[in-house]
């Protein structure tokens, strides 16, 4: 199983950019997927999941209303729409899947997830 994380760039504050998640050998639709990041020198932190089963969206409190996930279901695909960017926000975005359900409770936490993507790197200038 691969994930393929990419559309990362240099954007200025207030910006946007889409992220997209690309497996092989994985149907995003066998457990949860979801993006985590990590800022230089800090741990890597949730930002966005998406219980596949139930198609809710959770997200951490410092994106809600600035980030969106969502998935193609026909393409295998899971996008983070990521706008207002802050310079807070300047981290490598990974996308994380599980093969098997899990309970909610569990879903934000980076531990329970089998695959990882490569990480693409957001960078927010002033």
């Amino acid at each position: 199983v691969q994930l393929q994380a990419s559309g990362g760039g240099l954007v200025q504050t207030g910006g946007s950019l889409r992220l997209s998640c690309a497996a092989s050998g994985h149907t995003f639709s066998s457990g949860p997927v979801g993006w985590f990041r990590q800022a230089p020198g800090k741990e890597r932190e949730f930002v966005a999941v998406m219980d596949t089963w139930s198609g809710r969206p959770y997200y951490a409190d410092s994106v809600k209303g600035r980030f969106t996930i969502s998935r193609d279901k026909e393409k295998n695909l899971v996008y983070l729409a990521i706008n207002s960017l802050k310079s807070e926000d300047t981290a490598v975005y990974y996308c994380a899947a599980r093969s098997r359900r899990i309970v909610v409770s569990s879903i934000t936490q980076a531990g329970v997830y089998d695959y990882w993507g490569q990480g693409t790197q957001v960078t927010v200038s002033s």
